[in-house]
């Protein structure tokens, strides 16, 4: 058997479907099922049930294509190798990011990654942290950057940096009156939260409370977002608050920056890291990735005795 067998069965696995694993091999489906025949013929064991649908793995299979998962990952290791030795910097780098992220932290590294690294491709997919977490163990991305801990055996979290969350409010509300305020005067009925799924909703729920009650606006209205740029909106023009992590903050106007309350010591602060999966590929491209956010992020961010503060990831 070959290396791109390997790859083909690993496809089909990851994809469910041999169409789908033919596109992203870049063959046609005949040739793609006709090698993996060949595979199961020199095995002597059927792989994939062809008769589900979605394809489904076979025990054995499941087996063979972990082991295969090992031999193509050390391959490419040979090839990433030669690559250090030559200094060589170039190939494409699958970049995951949470969304509570990409607005506001790609803009400030992601041109001048390009720029400074003309040979390698960037592709950054916007996605919820347990997407990319399922996407790193399936080898359809290379990096993560998202909000630590994570605390699973097979996940290396390296911190970047550590940034406040800040309070977004409505110059309507009684509490825009004082210039700091504390956890006990929020109330998560009053709060504009993100939809399920997305972390930033979670930490924002152990600063104010029991997630179960409901928005208690005027007009009964019940919202919630997949967009922080949206709940700000709703805070400008209505009533009520959300959270909004420091980031966020930056580029915000002068009429803006008035809706900004801090938090009164102890601030809560979240760990944004890099995570990579343990059989971790293109080491190097991510120590360049790694340093690049470090050089554009503000120098406060970095400071690690934020991280001693509460931490409400």
């Amino acid at each position: 058997m070959t290396i791109t067998q390997l790859e083909y069965i690993i496809a089909v696995d990851t994809y469910r479907s041999f169409a789908s694993a033919a596109r992203h091999c870049y063959v046609t489906q005949p040739t793609l099922s006709m090698q993996i025949k060949k595979i199961e013929e020199e095995l002597n064991v059927l792989i994939f049930d062809r008769s589900k649908k979605p394809v489904l793995t076979t025990e054995i299979g499941r087996q063979i294509i972990n082991q295969a998962r090992i031999t193509v990952q050390e391959a490419y290791r040979i090839k990433e190798v030669i690559q250090n030795q030559k200094d060589e910097i170039k190939g494409t780098l699958k970049i995951g990011i949470i969304p509570t992220l990409s607005p506001y932290l790609l803009p400030l590294f992601v041109t001048q990654f390009m720029e400074k690294f003309p040979d390698v491709n960037l592709v950054v997919e916007e996605l919820l942290s347990s997407d990319i977490l399922e996407k790193l163990s399936s080898d359809l991305l290379d990096v993560g950057i998202l909000v630590t801990p994570i605390n699973q055996g097979s996940i290396i979290e390296m911190p970047l940096f550590y940034e406040k969350f800040v309070v977004y409010m409505s110059s309507k509300h009684p509490l825009s009156e004082k210039d700091k305020i504390d956890f006990q005067d929020l109330d998560i009925s009053e709060m504009w939260l993100l939809k399920e799924g997305h972390c930033f909703r979670s930490q924002a729920v152990n600063i104010c409370g029991d997630s179960n009650q409901l928005m208690k606006t005027g007009n009964q209205l019940r919202f919630e977002s997949g967009s922080l740029e949206t709940l700000k909106r709703i805070v400008e023009r209505q009533y009520g608050y959300t959270l909004l992590p420091e980031l966020a903050t930056l580029d915000l106007s002068e009429r803006q920056n008035r809706y900004v309350r801090q938090f009164n010591e102890p601030q809560p602060v979240r760990e944004v890291s890099l995570v990579i999966h343990r059989s971790f590929m293109k080491q190097k491209l991510i120590e360049l990735l790694r340093d690049e956010i470090l050089g554009h992020v503000p120098e406060n961010l970095k400071d690690k005795e934020r991280g001693r503060l509460i931490n409400w990831s």
